[in-house]
């Protein structure tokens, strides 16, 4: 078994998962679209949130202010590929109006935001709001998801809620890296763990051994 989350990152970075992706994994980092897209992609698949992202961005839609504009039936058949889109619709719509009237703009949305205004938001759960963090705002919060939980499953972890385990995936990293350093190591760790169960996954099992190789367990 991996005894903590730096050596799991250690691992993850030999395997050069990353290659010929956005530099901090998730496409158009730092922007406004990262908010659109971490509420696009629940309960659905990327490749369909892309296809959501393109319509907006060919109707000029994907800005804060556009989003805040546009009406809620054009907005829903923008965002269709991506399923469950009237909720979404409503999601998207009321969330760029909250920033407006709390923060006033999007880059001082980043500046000020917290994890429990975020949470206090309509759709937006833990993993959205620490995605917005991670990805949009550039600040040090650990994004996990059943990816993560798949993958230290696979080396006998068990883990009770979603706060349990990132925990453990921040815990030892905050002792390896600055604090300035986190954000990107956060964005890069979450990035590595996605592409590495996706590309060594049957079904729900992880294979693990390549990494076990490189491992001093």
């Amino acid at each position: 078994m991996i005894e903590n989350s730096y050596e799991l990152y250690q691992l993850l970075e030999k395997q050069d998962l990353l290659q010929n992706k956005p530099p901090m994994w998730w496409p158009s980092y730092g922007s406004f679209e990262v908010i659109v897209g971490a509420i696009l992609t629940q309960n659905s698949q990327w490749t369909r949130v892309e296809v959501s992202l393109q319509n907006l961005r060919s109707d000029n839609a994907l800005d804060l202010q556009s989003l805040g504009d546009i009406e809620l039936e054009r907005l829903q058949e923008l965002i269709k590929p991506s399923g469950l889109f009237k909720s979404k619709a409503n999601y998207l719509k009321t969330l760029a109006s909250s920033i407006v009237n709390s923060f006033g703009t999007f880059e001082e949305f980043c500046r000020e935001v917290d994890r429990e205004w975020l949470l206090a938001q309509k759709g937006i759960g833990p993993e959205s709001a620490d995605s917005i963090l991670c990805y949009a705002c550039k600040k040090d919060f650990m994004v996990v998801d059943t990816y993560t939980g798949r993958l230290l499953n696979a080396f006998g972890y068990e883990f009770e809620s979603y706060t349990d385990l990132q925990e453990w995936c921040s815990k030892e990293l905050i002792l390896h890296f600055k604090k300035e350093e986190l954000p990107k190591v956060y964005a890069l760790f979450h990035g590595m763990i996605v592409e590495f169960v996706k590309a060594n996954s049957k079904g729900k099992k992880v294979n693990i051994e390549v990494l076990k190789q490189g491992s001093t367990i």
